[in-house]
C-alpha cells in the first residue's frame, strides 16, 4: 500500500522533512530513485534536455559504485543527485546505526546533502540523527510507475491531476519503470509548460528554510 498523493496529517507529523518546496514562481521538482541504471538514466536524462527540465536523481552506492560515469553525466547535465543508502534498505528492518552506516556509505559514491530514505521509512530518532548532515526530501506525489497495476494511462492522469506549484514527484530510475515513463513524461512536461511551469533540480538554496 502506498500514499498516491501524501496525507496532510503525515506532513504534518513528519514536519521536520522536505515534502514540497513552495515557490511563487512555476515551478516542479522532478525525483528519480534507484538509479542510476545503465538502460533507463540516459534515456531519461535525453529525455529531459529535451524539455529543457531539471530533476533530482536519487541514487544508490551500490549502482553510482558500479555506474559512476552515469552519475557524472547526470552532474554534467545540470541535474542534481541525492542520497539512497548504500544497499537500498528498509530501515525499520535494521538499527539506527546500520542505517546510518549504510548513509554513510552511500556517501562515498554519491556526494549530496540530500538524503530521500529507501521505500520512504524513516523514524524519528534516524530523521534527528540525519538532519545533522543531511537534507531529508520525501515527496508530495507518488503516482506509482513501479505498480505493475497503473496502467501508462492511469499514471499520467495521476500525475497531470495531482501536480501543482512545488510539488515534488517521485518516479523510478529502472528498467522496470522506463517504458511507462517514456509515455507519461513527454506528455506531462508539454502539459506542465504549456502552462508556464519550469522543472527545477533539488538544492539546498530552495529548501534551507527547513
Amino acid at each position: 500500500m502506498y500514499f498516491v498523493r501524501t496525507p496532510f496529517l503525515l506532513k504534518l507529523f513528519y514536519n521536520r522533512v522536505i515534502w514540497e518546496v513552495p515557490r511563487k514562481e512555476k515551478s516542479i521538482y522532478l525525483t528519480f530513485d534507484d538509479g542510476p541504471d545503465e538502460i533507463a538514466t540516459p534515456a531519461l536524462l535525453q529525455l529531459l534536455d529535451k524539455f529543457n527540465a531539471k530533476a533530482t536523481f536519487f541514487c544508490t552506492g551500490k549502482k553510482a559504485k558500479k555506474y559512476p560515469d552515469i552519475v557524472k553525466n547526470i552532474l554534467t547535465q545540470g541535474h542534481s543527485i541525492g542520497n539512497h543508502g548504500f544497499e537500498h534498505k528498509k530501515s525499520h528492518f535494521i538499527s539506527n546505526a546500520d542505517m546510518m552506516a549504510d548513509v554513510e556509505k552511500c556517501s562515498e559514491f554519491v556526494n549530496s546533502d540530500l538524503y530521500r530514505p529507501p521505500y520512504g521509512r524513516i523514524n524519528p530518532l534516524q530523521i534527528r540523527e540525519i538532519r545533522k548532515k543531511y537534507k531529508i526530501v520525501l515527496w508530495t506525489l507518488m503516482p506509482g510507475d513501479f505498480d505493475t497495476r497503473v496502467s501508462k494511462e492511469l499514471l499520467l492522469k495521476r500525475s497531470i491531476r495531482y501536480t501543482q506549484n512545488g510539488t515534488i514527484l517521485v518516479f523510478h530510475d529502472t528498467q522496470k519503470t522506463i517504458e511507462k515513463l517514456m509515455f507519461v513524461l513527454p506528455e506531462f512536461l508539454s502539459y506542465f509548460a504549456a502552462q508556464g511551469y519550469n522543472f527545477q533540480k533539488l538544492s539546498i538554496r530552495d529548501i534551507d528554510k527547513k
